[in-house]
This record gives structure tokens, sequence and C-alpha cells, in this order.
């Protein structure tokens, strides 16, 4: 129990601003705080539209009120409803499925009862995606904002998954911090000791737009948090996030969510990182036979300089747990040190190949084999799909590829 309304207490209320106001008309009353006056006390909201008809060339709606049960639903005339957005959604979602099952896009005067019940049902999922979207949004850590889109099947959510920004570590693994930063005055121009990526014998990974001039296989080592300079240092690029605005949608093809790019992405730009559970080989063996059986995996091998550690993103996961596969990916990975400088536990980060124009799909390569550049590049290979996976893929039910290019190689693994 919170203190008298008289000391100043404040409780916090589970209940959002619109369900206290459907609570407030519900109960016809009025309440200045919430908005809720005599004069709008009898507005309702729309929640959504589940059935229509025509009689004499006047439209009608079947609506569904906000906070009042099905039992409640009501007829109405068009010129009595103001939720344009609505509207237009509804006809939207209504002509697409004409199209698809008749052949036509042209309204009759009545709907098909399975009909009005596929646009209630594609109704409800919407506003469970829009609920996601929210949800995601605020979780993220990033610039880039997440936008979730199905146009194609009734499917929801994931059930299980949560978004994360960074590594989640498992049992048993501990991300030890560096001890030392650079002292440069200007890290790109006149590095000290060759900066932080100098300090481990390596080659500065960016140009002064923060694209990676390193070939695919050499490590980044970006400035850390015991770094002299600032914020805005170039040698700090994985670090800030993802800084496209980026949806999640449904492919058309079977091959489930993926996830495009809303703006253009220059050549050689970082988009995003891997991010998941850091887990062991021993565990990413156990669970490995699991998603083997499901036909799935989100396991990434951590095998930079040896196969310790893996990461399984399938429940703990950012954007990149939607990021389809391709024999002709757009993304390249690289494997990237910050904070730790453990070889065996790098972070994974996906620059863009080449010029990724706004509405392409992202994708990577599960089963990436890099071309040798020098000693370090001998060691990257993702094998994103086989991770903790026992035997060759030869002995193991192959998964056919979907990617649909002129390099598919027909099987994933």
């Amino acid at each position: 129990m919170g203190e008298p309304a008289t000391l100043g207490c404040r409780v916090c209320c589970k209940s959002s601003w619109n369900q206290l106001q459907d609570l407030c008309r519900l109960a016809k009353l009025s309440c200045p705080a919430l908005g809720v006056s005599k004069k709008n006390l009898y507005d309702f909201e729309v929640e959504y539209l589940c059935d229509y008809k025509k009689i004499r060339e006047q439209e009608y709606y079947l609506v569904k009120w906000r906070g009042y049960p099905d039992s409640e639903n009501t007829w109405e005339p068009r010129q009595n409803l103001k939720c344009v957005r609505i509207l237009k959604q509804f006809h939207k979602d209504l002509e697409r499925e004409l199209l698809r099952r008749h052949r036509r896009s042209k309204p009759p005067r009545h709907l098909d009862p399975n009909l009005a019940n596929y646009l209630v049902q594609k109704a409800k999922q919407r506003r469970a995606l829009q609920r996601w979207e929210q949800e995601l949004n605020a979780k993220r850590s990033h610039l880039g904002r997440i936008t979730v889109e199905n146009e194609v099947d009734l499917d929801g959510p994931p059930r299980s998954f949560v978004y994360i920004n960074e590594y989640r570590v498992g049992e048993g693994i501990t991300l030890n911090q560096v001890a030392v930063g650079c002292e440069c005055q200007d890290c790109l121009l006149a590095p000290t000791g060759g900066c932080c990526p100098g300090a481990s014998l390596h080659k500065f990974a960016y140009n002064d737009q923060g694209q990676v001039r390193l070939k695919a296989g050499q490590p980044i080592y970006e400035c850390n948090s015991r770094c002299c300079c600032g914020y805005d240092c170039p040698n700090r690029v994985v670090q800030k996030g993802i800084r496209y605005d980026l949806c999640i949608f449904r492919t058309n093809d079977g091959r489930g969510w993926g996830v495009r790019t809303l703006e253009k992405i220059r050549k050689n730009s970082f988009v995003m990182e891997y991010v998941g559970e850091i887990i062991t080989s021993e565990e990413a063996e156990r669970r490995g036979q699991i998603y083997d059986r499901q036909g799935a995996t989100y396991l990434f091998d951590l095998d930079y300089v040896e196969d310790v550690y893996t990461v399984d993103a399938a429940y703990y996961g950012n954007i990149s747990h939607f990021v389809n596969h391709s024999c002709d990916p757009n993304l390249q990975v690289y494997n990237v040190f910050i904070d730790n400088l453990d070889e065996r536990l790098p972070r994974i980060a996906f620059f863009a190949t080449r010029t990724i124009w706004a509405g392409e799909e992202l994708t990577f390569d599960y089963n990436m084999q890099v071309d040798p550049v020098d000693m370090e590049s001998t060691r990257m290979d993702s094998n994103f799909g086989l991770a903790g996976l026992p035997g060759s893929p030869k002995k193991r039910v192959r998964i056919e590829c979907k990617c649909g290019t002129t390099a598919c190689r027909k099987y994933l693994f």
C-alpha cells in the first residue's frame, strides 16, 4: 500500500494511458488528468474493422471499439468514422486478399464470412506487430529505428525472442576489460604508436568516412573506454551501433522473416553486429543437435584463433537474428576488438560489400569462406550453420538454399 495522498505519494500504475481513458468512459466518469471531459466522454476509438457491406450505395463497417468486448461491436456508416488510416488499411488488406482469392479487387456488397474472419485476424496481427515494433524500439540502444511488416501471411511476432544490444555472457565465461588505451591527439591523422590497432600490430581499419579499408579476414581494433580520444574519434564505428533505419519483414518465398534497409548504405559501411548469447563449444554442440532437428540454427562459431566459444542468437539477439542467408550476399563479416582483447571472443560485425539501396534485403553467407590475404584471414571461417554440430555436412541432412541468386549453391550446408 502507498502512503496517504496528503503526503504527496505517487504510485506507478501498470495500466496504459489509453486503458485508463477507456475505464473512465466505461464508468461514464470525467477525468481532467486523463483528458476525459463531458465533451468527449462519449467519443469512442475504433480498434479495428471487422466486416463490410454496401446497402443502396451506402457503405457500412462492423467496428470493434477499443476497450469494449466483441459483443459491443456495431455497424457504422462510413461518414461516422474518422479513422482514415484504419479505413485505408482495411481496404488495402481487403483488395489484396480478393486478388489472391478471386483475381479481382472490387469488394462485393457483402463479404464472405471466411474473408471477414481473415480481415479480423489480419487486423489483430497488425496490432500485435505494432506492439512488437514499439517493444523493439524501446529496447534498442542504437540510433537506427526498427519497423516491422508482414504483408504475406498471418504470422505474428516470434514467441521466444528477447532483443539485446550487446553480448549476453553465458555461464562460466568472463569478458576481461581492456587495461590500457591510446593517447592519440588525432587517431586517424596522427596516431601515437599506431593507435589501438598498432598496439596489437595491426592496421588502422577505417577511412575518414568511417568505411572499412581492410580486406576481409583482417581484424579490426577500435579505440576503447580507456582511450584519451572522444566519441567522435574516427576509430569508433562498430561501438556506435546501428545507424540505419531497418525493417524486419516477412519474405514471400518461404524464407521466413528477413531484414531490409530503409536507407542507402554505402559500400564498406558498418551495418550491424551479430549479437547473442556467448556459450562454450560444448554447450553449442548440445544446442546444435536440437536446432539441427528443427532445421534452423542461429549458432555462430567464434573461431578467429581457436574454436572455443560460440554466439547463439536463437533466444537472445538483435536484428541480425532475422538476416537471411545468400550465396551472393551484400554483407561481409569482420572480427572486431574493442574493450575486450581476448582473440577467442571477438565481436562480429557486418559491413556492406557494395552500395545497398533503400528497400534491398540484407544478407550474409551462412557458410562464408574468406580467401587468404594474410595469416589472420585464414583463421576466419564463420561456419554459421555448422557451429557446434558434430560430423561433416555430408553426414547430416542437407538444408536446401532458397536465396534464388544466380550464384546459388543449392544447399546451405
